[in-house]
């Protein structure tokens, strides 16, 4: 059985910071790309970064450059997302999801075969 465990989410003020994991069980981690969407209340799913865990490439989107970055621990097949210089707009439901590795510069939400259960991250002003 496949399960993506998502955690770390929680209260914090903007301007701080968090770090998300996605713990994954029953995949051969090394055939998949990870990633991190989110949704906000009244918002569609959106992609924030992927990477790939053979070799550590990793794909962001626009909005957060600079701001999250995306780590892989083969060892642990756990995915981090760590954030920081959080704003209110980043409150949301976090998802981890596991896609075939060639999608691993993908963040259409339709390429992404395995989904964790979500994390809440809420930003507070």
């Amino acid at each position: 059985e496949v399960q993506l465990q998502a955690s770390g989410g929680g209260l914090v003020q903007a301007g701080g910071s968090l770090r998300l994991s996605c713990a994954a069980s029953g995949i051969t981690f090394d055939d998949y790309a990870i990633a991190w969407f989110r949704q906000a209340p009244g918002k569609e799913r959106e992609g924030i970064s992927t990477i790939n865990s053979n070799d550590d490439s990793a794909y962001y989107a626009d909005f957060v450059k600079g701001r999250f970055t995306i780590s892989s621990d083969n060892a642990k097949n756990t995915v981090y997302l760590q954030m920081n210089s959080l704003m209110t707009e980043d409150t949301a439901v976090y998802y981890c999801a596991a896609a075939p590795d060639s999608y691993w510069y993908s963040l259409d939400l339709n390429d992404y075969e395995y989904w964790g259960q979500g994390t809440l991250v809420t930003v507070s002003s």
